[in-house]
């Protein structure tokens, strides 16, 4: 079975907490503060196979008041067949 790249991205903005999902490839702290900026109407989410117009960073974000961005995996589902009898 194919591994799902999916992540859960948790942040305030303006102090009211935030959530989205999103799959992506590659996930750590930098990637996830560029996301919630993108989910948050900062800067653009970028087109598939170009770079984003602008990266935003910790201290640029928290200026526009995203905080407190948290990442994690998805939780990962085992679909069970159910079988006839």
């Amino acid at each position: 079975m194919k591994q799902v790249d999916l992540y859960v991205i948790d942040y305030r903005l303006h102090g009211k907490p935030k959530s989205f999902v999103i799959r992506t490839k590659l996930m750590n702290n930098v990637e996830a503060w560029q996301w919630a900026s993108c989910d948050a109407g900062l800067t653009p989410i970028p087109k598939p196979g170009r770079p984003p117009l602008k990266r935003f960073s910790k201290p640029m974000a928290e200026r526009f008041g995203v905080t407190d961005v948290q990442w994690r995996e998805s939780a990962s589902l085992a679909w069970e067949e159910e079988q006839a009898t």
